[in-house]
């Protein structure tokens, strides 16, 4: 099972970027522990150091809906700012969002159409004399990079295969986005009241959630005490 999920502050300030880090952080660590196989396709740096605008993961596991259940939806940081500390928000939100009805687009080598050419510019004895650059188009899509950074055709050939995949892979990421930023501030109102995970403090500590009924089933308890007291 594969899935497309996106971790993204939206129109949030600085502080969601600096969430979107931290969760992306605390998101894979959970991935890893169960087994999720995971791959960063995108990511969008923020305004400072350590902070994300978004990032768009491929999930591949056999459990993604059960694990995926407690993460989509918003996010919610409770802290101080560490960019404006005289700042008075204390609640801050994200969002994790699966991009549904969504086709992955497919990137074999065997798609790649490979041109040897001889380098350009400075660079040896090589340049101008032997093919060492190379230059790879994906046909389904058209896109071309161009690589002469080694002596080695085959070092060229490697990178390259490399750079148009992201080249590739960077298009449709585009598309998604549009797509994502459409629905974005109507998801947000809907669910920014109740977050499905809470994170607190600048170590960013999870908070607990008691998921049994004990201390449920002990306040009723004391309420019929005092009920019983009161009718005697």
């Amino acid at each position: 099972m594969e899935k497309l999920i996106q971790i993204t502050s939206g129109r949030g300030p600085l502080e969601c970027q600096w969430v979107v880090a931290r969760v992306l952080k605390a998101f894979l660590e959970e991935a890893k522990h169960n087994t999720i196989e995971y791959e960063i396709i995108h990511r969008e740096n923020g305004d400072e150091n350590l902070t994300l605008k978004s990032v768009t993961l491929l999930l591949k596991g056999k459990d993604l809906s059960l694990f995926l259940k407690s993460w989509l939806g918003s996010v919610c940081w409770i802290g101080k700012s560490t960019f404006r500390k005289l700042h008075k928000r204390s609640n801050w939100f994200i969002g994790i969002f699966e991009l549904e009805n969504v086709k992955m687009t497919d990137f074999h080598e065997k798609d790649i159409r490979f041109q040897t050419v001889r380098s350009q510019g400075s660079g040896g004895q090589n340049v101008n004399k032997v093919n060492t650059a190379v230059r790879a188009t994906h046909i389904p899509t058209n896109e071309t990079v161009f690589v002469q950074d080694s002596r080695s055709q085959l070092e060229n050939k490697k990178r390259s295969v490399i750079r148009l995949k992201e080249k590739v892979m960077a298009v449709y990421i585009q598309q998604l986005e549009r797509k994502l930023k459409e629905t974005w501030s109507m998801q947000m109102q809907v669910e920014r009241g109740n977050p499905v995970r809470t994170f607190s403090g600048t170590d960013f500590k999870k908070n607990y959630e008691d998921k049994t009924f004990k201390k449920r089933r002990n306040a009723l308890k004391n309420e019929l005490k005092n009920y019983r007291n009161d009718v005697n």
